[in-house]
Protein backbone atom coordinates (compact mmCIF):
# COMPACT_ATOMS: atom_id res chain seq x y z
CA UNK A 1 0.00 0.00 0.00
CA UNK A 2 1.30 3.44 -0.92
CA UNK A 3 0.94 6.28 1.59
CA UNK A 4 -1.23 9.23 0.61
CA UNK A 5 0.69 12.49 0.46
CA UNK A 6 -1.32 15.48 1.66
CA UNK A 7 0.01 18.74 0.25
CA UNK A 8 -1.06 22.01 1.89
CA UNK A 9 -0.62 24.63 -0.81
CA UNK A 10 -2.49 27.50 -2.39
CA UNK A 11 -0.43 27.21 -5.57
CA UNK A 12 0.37 23.54 -6.28
CA UNK A 13 -2.28 21.39 -7.94
CA UNK A 14 -0.29 18.34 -9.00
CA UNK A 15 2.64 16.26 -7.81
CA UNK A 16 4.50 13.22 -9.08
CA UNK A 17 3.76 11.30 -5.85
CA UNK A 18 0.63 9.21 -6.27
CA UNK A 19 -1.74 9.36 -4.52
CA UNK A 20 -1.53 13.06 -3.60
CA UNK A 21 -4.35 15.10 -2.07
CA UNK A 22 -4.07 18.88 -2.27
CA UNK A 23 -5.36 21.01 0.59
CA UNK A 24 -5.97 24.71 0.10
CA UNK A 25 -8.21 27.33 1.66
CA UNK A 26 -9.09 26.43 5.27
CA UNK A 27 -6.36 23.84 5.78
CA UNK A 28 -7.10 23.50 9.53
CA UNK A 29 -10.69 22.46 8.80
CA UNK A 30 -9.53 19.95 6.20
CA UNK A 31 -6.89 18.48 8.53
CA UNK A 32 -9.53 18.17 11.27
CA UNK A 33 -11.65 16.03 8.92
CA UNK A 34 -8.64 13.94 7.88
CA UNK A 35 -7.75 13.28 11.54
CA UNK A 36 -11.28 11.92 12.11
CA UNK A 37 -10.76 9.26 9.42
CA UNK A 38 -9.31 5.83 10.06
CA UNK A 39 -5.78 5.33 8.88
CA UNK A 40 -2.13 5.63 9.82
CA UNK A 41 -0.62 8.57 11.69
CA UNK A 42 -0.02 11.66 9.58
CA UNK A 43 3.31 13.48 9.69
CA UNK A 44 4.50 16.95 8.73
CA UNK A 45 8.01 17.21 7.30
CA UNK A 46 9.78 20.51 6.87
CA UNK A 47 6.89 22.97 6.94
CA UNK A 48 7.11 25.40 9.83
CA UNK A 49 4.22 27.41 8.35
CA UNK A 50 1.90 24.39 8.33
CA UNK A 51 2.97 23.41 11.85
CA UNK A 52 2.16 26.95 13.05
CA UNK A 53 -1.34 26.61 11.58
CA UNK A 54 -1.85 23.16 13.11
CA UNK A 55 -0.69 24.36 16.55
CA UNK A 56 -2.97 27.41 16.41
CA UNK A 57 -5.94 25.06 15.89
CA UNK A 58 -4.85 22.45 18.47
CA UNK A 59 -4.19 19.79 15.82
CA UNK A 60 -0.72 18.66 16.94
CA UNK A 61 -0.65 15.37 18.84
CA UNK A 62 3.13 14.92 18.98
CA UNK A 63 6.42 16.56 18.06
CA UNK A 64 9.47 14.68 16.83
CA UNK A 65 12.19 17.30 17.26
CA UNK A 66 15.78 17.09 16.10
CA UNK A 67 18.14 19.62 17.63
CA UNK A 68 21.52 20.02 15.98
CA UNK A 69 24.60 21.38 17.80
CA UNK A 70 25.15 24.29 15.40
CA UNK A 71 24.05 27.90 15.18
CA UNK A 72 23.43 29.43 11.78
CA UNK A 73 22.11 32.89 12.55
CA UNK A 74 18.46 33.79 12.08
CA UNK A 75 15.72 31.53 10.87
CA UNK A 76 12.14 30.39 11.34
CA UNK A 77 11.22 29.91 14.99
CA UNK A 78 8.85 27.08 15.84
CA UNK A 79 6.89 29.17 18.36
CA UNK A 80 7.56 32.63 16.88
CA UNK A 81 3.94 33.78 17.06
CA UNK A 82 3.18 32.05 20.35
CA UNK A 83 1.02 28.97 20.71
CA UNK A 84 -1.92 27.64 22.66
CA UNK A 85 -1.12 26.26 26.13
CA UNK A 86 -0.53 22.51 25.78
CA UNK A 87 1.31 19.96 27.92
CA UNK A 88 3.61 17.39 26.36
CA UNK A 89 5.56 14.46 27.78
CA UNK A 90 8.76 12.85 26.52
CA UNK A 91 8.05 9.36 25.21
CA UNK A 92 11.36 8.68 23.50
CA UNK A 93 14.72 10.39 23.20
CA UNK A 94 18.26 9.78 22.06
CA UNK A 95 21.49 11.64 21.47
CA UNK A 96 23.49 10.64 18.41
CA UNK A 97 27.28 10.31 18.36
CA UNK A 98 27.39 13.69 16.56
CA UNK A 99 25.40 15.37 19.36
CA UNK A 100 22.02 15.57 17.62
CA UNK A 101 19.21 15.31 20.17
CA UNK A 102 16.14 13.48 18.87
CA UNK A 103 13.11 13.62 21.14
CA UNK A 104 9.46 12.66 20.81
CA UNK A 105 6.96 14.75 22.77
CA UNK A 106 3.36 13.54 22.92
CA UNK A 107 0.33 15.38 24.26
CA UNK A 108 -0.06 15.03 28.02
CA UNK A 109 -3.42 16.62 28.81
CA UNK A 110 -3.86 19.93 30.57
CA UNK A 111 -0.99 22.22 31.46
CA UNK A 112 0.03 21.91 35.11
CA UNK A 113 2.11 24.54 36.85
CA UNK A 114 4.91 23.33 39.08
CA UNK A 115 8.56 22.51 39.29
CA UNK A 116 10.74 21.46 36.37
Amino acid sequence: MTATKYVASNTMTSHQWKPSVFLNGDVAEKITKIKQQEGPDRHVYGSANLVQTLMKHDLVDAFWLKMFPVTLGSGKRLFADGTIPAAFKVTESTVTSKGVIIVNYERAGAVTIGSV
